[in-house]
């Protein structure tokens, strides 16, 4: 069977290099004799697996030598308790912009540990968290211990077209769906989190980038598997940790310096974003209902405004080999991620299928 392009939201594509490399390795792994799969992580072919993705992710990202790089369990949802509970340190306070359901989600798990304001919210946005929030430096208590945001929305197909100036408050940011799409200077963030299964690696890692002064002040009842110095004395490694999904984390990052970097993924992925946002801009068929200057080049989201016409769209381009475009249960509608590995070739596919659809469906009364 000939592979599909798959617009999933996550567990999503990955490069075929990648997979083709893995494919390759599978039986075993260098000299070992056997499978990443079957390796102790305390083996020496094992850290220097580790160690590997650390060096790659560090070149590919320009994270400066202040920062520690861990790879951990869990997912990203499991971050919405570890940040409150090491960064919560000296006045116990600290600010969120809402800008989605997972900016959302954040902010009721951290309420569990101190005091949460939402500094800024899209919520009240037509349609829902259809907008990012502007915000400026006043808007946040000087005494936060930090601010977080969700820097892309998944779900909403919105993304944060400005880093929020919060001055000496560190800023964490949710970086799930967006990691290593494009460049991104890390100093201007206290910690960087990510769920690897939309755009690094198969689920089963979540990416911690955490700057050092912002360790070791973790309040004394949280669980060991969420302190990020007990992690980062251990090298990501107090206990097992997710070997094959840091290995094919390894094998993306070096596909992307292979191929020239973030500079030249976030061409790739400018170029196949506004071929869709294009098309949408020059019909009447199809509504994108996000604000323009906050539209996300990972995740694209759009309607015919028939609830019945957007489940047959759905149905026909999977059968046309356009597999998972159905928008999030919580909007409808129709969603396409176009995460790193999907290739300019299925982005075409759609918008031909899009064209299609939409002549062999007229509504009524047009």
């Amino acid at each position: 069977m000939d592979r599909v392009y798959n617009f999933s939201a996550g567990p999503s594509m990955l490069p075929l290099e990648v997979l083709e490399k893995a494919q390759a390795e599978l039986l075993c792994y260098g000299d070992s004799g056997m499978s990443v799969m079957e390796m102790s992580h305390r083996t020496p072919e094992f850290e220097e697996i580790l160690h590997s993705a650390e060096d790659s992710l560090r070149k590919l990202m320009n994270i400066p030598s202040n920062y520690k790089v861990l790879f951990l369990q869990g997912g990203a949802s499991t971050q919405f308790a570890a940040v409150p509970m090491n960064l919560l340190s000296e006045h116990k306070c600290a600010d969120y912009i809402v800008s989605g359901q997972f900016s959302k989600k954040a902010s009721m798990e951290a309420k569990k540990y101190g005091d949460i304001a939402i500094a800024a919210s899209s919520a009240g946005a037509t349609p829902t968290f259809s907008t990012i929030p502007e915000t400026k430096r006043a808007d946040f208590r000087p005494d936060a211990d930090y601010v977080h945001i969700c820097f892309n929305n998944t779900i909403y197909g919105t993304k944060f077209h400005y880093i929020p100036d919060t001055g000496n408050i560190p800023l964490v940011a949710d970086m799930s769906s967006c990691i290593v799409s494009e460049p991104v200077d890390v100093s201007k963030f206290g910690l960087i989190y990510a769920g690897a299964q939309k755009n690094v690696a198969p689920a089963g890692v979540t990416i911690v980038i955490v700057r050092n002064d912002l360790i070791g002040n973790a309040r004394p009842d949280t669980p060991a598997m969420l302190d990020y110095k007990l992690m980062a004395e251990n090298d990501s490694m107090y206990n097992t940790p997710p070997c094959w999904c840091i290995y094919m984390a390894k094998l993306v990052f070096d596909w992307i310096l292979s191929i020239g970097g973030l500079e030249e993924m976030k061409r790739r992925n400018e170029k196949k974003a506004s071929l869709l946002y294009d098309y949408l801009d020059s019909q009447t068929y199809y509504a994108a209902p996000v604000d323009k200057k906050c539209r996300s080049m990972m995740n694209v989201v759009f309607v015919t405004g028939d609830a019945e016409l957007d489940k047959k769209f759905a149905k026909e381009a999977a059968e046309a080999g356009l597999k998972n475009l159905k928008g999030h249960r919580s909007v409808g509608g129709m969603r396409a991620s176009i995460y790193n590995a999907m290739p300019y070739e299925g982005v075409e596919k759609l918008v031909e299928f899009m064209k299609e659809f939409a002549l062999k469906n007229p509504k009524i009364g047009e």
